[in-house]
């Protein structure tokens, strides 16, 4: 028996053995995979493809490297200034023979950052340099980048339906109503709509007609933006009778596409790839058939920013502001604000651009960001604030501590407004025979007492700290934009504005982007803006980063001649990732602080990119409706 028990205590300790080591050589190989710095790939003559898979990003998120996993896949994101930055050095290059832009599987981003990207395919196309767009079908974001390019494919089995801002959102009072919930609303601003869901049935009309008059000025500019880029396009036209159109064609839509001259040829990948390899050469080896391609990533790498000059750093604040640490694509005031003190500390900074793109989030997280910037005011530092495509409510609370202000006409911006939503379920409870009882010593003993309700003293609380925190809102802008309070007032409560209202208004100075602020920095620190070198004060990539960037080198590599769905799928899918949308808002109402300085309503205007766990429960909730 002694025998038996040390042979079994031997193989346990093998197994053991086997099991360490494995895991030690997985591990090994997998860091020495992540650290590897392989050099720039040469570059070669052909076409230089920017396949826009998923939406366009100020700062893309930092994902679970296996999110992916399961089947659900992972929204996609591509950083605007890289493929600016691609468009812009390809122009003058010989080596790049024509530029590809595969629109496929592009969902769009916010209004402002695809106007940029547009502008900056519109640059090569004056340049003289052939620029190719395909997909099975455009959406308007998507069109509005392919009507810059030289010619504009599409599938014969696809089709384009413009449909311009706005829809629907979902009103959660009849539920509350129901489940006996009683929802505890605090806020101040006319305009602060981001609430009414859980206190209305349906829109409140001062909330719409700021929604008409913002939708409206945005439809009008992305109209004048594809009428300069296309002229023939028949835009008006299409976006006014769509029915009537597609019924004249007998339901071809790219028969009708063709048309309105919104498309210039219709063909398959086959067809397309046989275009572009006329242009820039015939593919060798696996790519054998197509073209002679660059790859976007290839092409980064190998024109990378300059490492000379002055420095002007650049801090992103991009996605919701909240406390604390964040990974990228989320605002983390701890984490914004320690880049910023490490940079300041070195003392080799001439300037600081701040560029926002967020709809704002935390009262506490957005004020530490401020004070951060302020430090470096402080040391001397000119302070220049670029709003990307969104800056509101606590991303424009953040730009009020920059000298100047530039945005672009269709930036989003504005929502100078603060609420708090805090729930209690005294009536909930009540519905199932559950009840609450206990000693108060004071009015706020035990507050806020979601069991038994909250009293009159707490409410009182809230709403005079919500309103205490509109009025230092208020003052900021105020002193910032020198202007009286009063006046702050008029145009706060809450409204969401256009760039092109916001400067009439004066919450900006200036019209323009990255680069205009980057310039306007250098000249306050009084160094040549040509000679500038862009510092991007970012985290490091974490090894989360690196494994799924890791994962994903399979499919960037693969060949990406895959139909993408027809224009009903890709609606439906668009409309299923609004609910999934939906879902993690009122998550994150629930649970988010409870002060807030949040424009949600803005969401509407770019993709959404809802969490693994939304869209689950968002696929759960279609299937219970379809099965009803």
């Amino acid at each position: 028996m002694k025998l038996l028990r040390g042979a079994w205590k031997l193989l346990v300790g093998i197994k053991d053995f086997m099991v360490l080591a494995l895991l030690l050589l997985f591990f090994g190989i997998m860091f020495a995979a992540l650290n590897a710095r392989p050099g720039a790939k040469p570059i070669g003559s052909g076409a230089l493809v920017l396949d826009l898979d998923g939406r366009l990003v100020e700062q893309p998120t930092e994902v679970d490297p296996l999110a992916g996993l399961g089947g659900g896949g992972v929204l996609r994101e591509a950083r605007a200034r890289d493929v600016i930055r691609a468009l812009d050095s390809a122009r003058g290059d010989a080596r790049v023979k024509a530029v590809v832009l595969d629109l496929d599987r592009f969902t769009g981003g916010y209004p402002a950052t695809i106007a940029d990207v547009a502008a900056a395919v519109g640059r090569v196309r004056a340049s003289g340099k052939p620029v190719l767009a395909y997909a099975t079908g455009y959406t308007d974001a998507s069109y509005l980048i392919a009507a810059n390019a030289s010619e504009v494919w599409m599938n014969p089995l696809g089709g384009t339906l413009l449909m311009g801002p706005g829809g629907s959102q979902l009103y959660y009072k009849g539920l509350i109503d129901k489940l006996g919930v009683n929802v505890h609303v605090y806020r101040v601003g006319q305009f602060k709509s981001a609430v009414e869901p859980y206190i209305l049935t349906g829109q409140s009309e001062p909330a719409r007609a700021a929604s008409e008059a913002l939708y409206g000025s945005l439809l009008e500019q992305w109209r004048q933006n594809v009428a300069k880029a296309r002229p023939k396009a028949r835009v008006a036209e299409l976006l006014a009778q769509p029915d009537v159109l597609v019924r004249a064609a007998g339901g071809d839509m790219a028969k009708m596409n063709v048309q309105m001259g919104l498309v210039d040829k219709l063909g398959d990948r086959i067809a397309f790839d046989a275009r572009v390899a006329q242009l820039a050469g015939p593919g060798t080896g696996k790519m054998a058939g197509r073209y002679a391609a660059i790859t976007a990533k290839d092409w980064l790498a190998a024109n990378p920013l300059p490492t000379t000059g002055d420095k002007i750093g650049i801090v992103t604040v991009a996605g919701d502001i909240v406390d604390g640490k964040a990974r990228a694509g989320t605002a983390g005031s701890e984490t914004i604000a320690k880049l910023l003190r490490d940079a300041l500390a070195k003392n080799d900074l001439k300037a600081l651009v701040v560029r926002v793109d967020s709809p704002g989030g935390s009262v506490t997280a957005s004020e530490e960001i401020r004070q951060a910037v302020l430090q470096a005011k402080a040391k001397g530092l000119p302070v220049v604030v670029s709003m990307a495509g969104l800056a509101a409510s606590g991303g424009y609370w953040v730009s009020t501590a920059g000298d100047a202000i530039f945005a672009e006409p269709n930036t989003i911006t504005g929502s100078i407004g603060i609420f708090g939503v805090l729930p209690s379920f005294e009536n909930s409870l009540a519905k199932i025979g559950v009840t609450a009882d206990g000693v108060r010593t004071s009015p706020l003993s035990g507050q806020p007492d979601v069991y038994r309700g909250f009293t009159p003293a707490l409410d009182t609380v809230i709403q005079s700290t919500i309103e205490a925190g509109y009025a230092r809102f208020v003052n900021l802008v105020a002193t910032s934009r020198k202007m009286t309070p009063a006046r702050v007032n008029e145009i706060a409560q809450g409204r969401v504005w256009d760039g092109g209202t916001a400067r009439q208004l004066g919450l900006i100075d200036r019209f323009g982007g990255l680069d205009e602020a980057v310039a306007e920095a250098a000249r306050r620190a009084k160094i040549d803006p040509a000679g500038a070198r862009r510092v991007y004060l970012e985290q490091p990539q974490t090894w989360r980063a690196q494994l799924a960037e890791l994962l994903a080198r399979d499919t960037d590599d693969a060949d990406s001649g895959g139909q993408a769905s027809d224009p009903i799928a890709r609606i439906a899918d668009q409309r299923r990732a609004v609910f999934a949308q939906a879902i993690a808002d009122a998550r994150r109402l629930a649970t988010a602080p409870s002060m807030q300085v949040r424009c949600l309503e803005c969401a509407a205007l770019a993709p959404v990119n809802p969490s693994a766990a939304d869209r689950t429960i968002a696929e759960a909730l279609f299937a219970r409706i379809a099965a009803w």
